[in-house]
């Protein structure tokens, strides 16, 4: 979650919160709520949907009290908002009323644009809150939950939580705090695997850690546990690939200490270590045969065959034995 304008005022008259990340949008709600009630702990809240905010409506919320008390307006879902209503709040925008803040949550897009731009022309205070679709984003979010505690987690630890907890922010914000309430000191990857242990065991990345280390009967347990638990065939099948192409990157790289390699392979230096114990058997051939296998299984999750299940067990087997070639 992160300010697009120079003022980083919650108390701004207006605060724009545009994405599609609940929990983001929670929370820029929550700061301007908190930031109101510290000024004055009796401020006046009105959480609107879309529906409830009708022409005329903002008029009567945002009218001057006899007890100059502070106000915050909440309007969920704004691109949803009728004709004649965003009108009434295209029209407040221009001369908003001092003590209230008005909060607009809008998930960005063409639907309501219009309000949308209209309320950056106004100068609103702008709160990113998109939806993170890939891991590395996941990672940053665990990284900066547990500064903002005041904690520290390794590396180590921040992946394994990702990987055990997947794409849910709300989740992976639990986890953080549970682990920052319970555990002192530094959390590592240890403390990580004995609370969130059945899950971790789930994770697409443990099913790609153990075919590249070719221990091909633990690969397919955790594989079969993992589709059993729900995890998508596309998630494995790019963790994986995601294996395979890290021992191939770094069997052709040149040696060097792991900074510098990290560096040069754009991978976390923890990662060199691991998957330097993890290429021990593999051969040049093989690296090849497993990334044939891992394409195939990624065409037959993605339609291209009859069992999802049975594309990614052969993928599995196939990558464990080329992790074997050398022995």
């Amino acid at each position: 979650m992160a300010t697009k304008n120079s003022t980083d005022d919650p108390l701004a008259p207006v605060t724009l919160a545009v994405g599609q990340e609940d929990l983001l949008l929670d929370r820029a709600v929550q700061q301007v709520v908190a930031a109101a009630r510290a000024a004055d702990a009796d401020t006046d809240v009105r959480d609107l949907t879309a529906d409830q905010l009708q022409p005329g409506t903002l008029a009567e919320l945002t009218s001057p009290s006899l007890f100059a008390e502070r106000k915050v307006v909440i309007v969920r879902n704004a691109q949803d908002l009728s004709a004649d209503t965003i009108k009434d709040v295209k029209a407040y925008l221009v001369a908003p009323v001092e003590e209230i803040t008005l909060v607009l949550l809008h998930p960005g897009g063409a639907k309501g644009k219009g309000l949308l731009d209209a309320a950056r022309k106004a100068g609103a205070r702008e709160v990113a809150c998109p939806k993170t679709t890939k891991p590395a984003e996941r990672l940053t979010f665990v990284r900066s939950e547990f500064r903002a505690s005041g904690r520290s987690a390794t590396p180590e630890a921040c992946q394994a939580l990702v990987d055990a907890i997947g794409s849910d922010l709300r989740e992976l914000a639990s986890a953080v705090s549970q682990l920052t309430a319970d555990v002192e000191g530094t959390i590592d990857e240890a403390i990580v695997g004995r609370y969130y242990t059945g899950r971790a065991e789930a994770s697409s990345f443990n099913v790609a850690d153990r075919a590249v280390e070719g221990r091909a009967a633990e690969a397919l347990e955790a594989l079969r546990w993992s589709l059993s638990t729900g995890v998508a065939p596309v998630l494995i099948t790019s963790a994986l690939a995601q294996g395979v192409r890290a021992i191939g990157k770094l069997s052709s790289a040149r040696g060097g200490r792991p900074a510098d390699l990290a560096r040069e392979l754009g991978m976390p230096p923890w990662k060199i270590d691991r998957v330097r114990q993890q290429m021990r058997g593999w051969t040049p051939d093989g690296v090849a045969v497993a990334l044939r296998a891992v394409a195939e299984a990624d065409a037959g999750v993605k339609g291209g065959g009859d069992d999802a299940e049975y594309a990614l067990e052969k993928a599995v087997v196939t990558i464990a034995m080329a992790a074997r070639s050398r022995r």
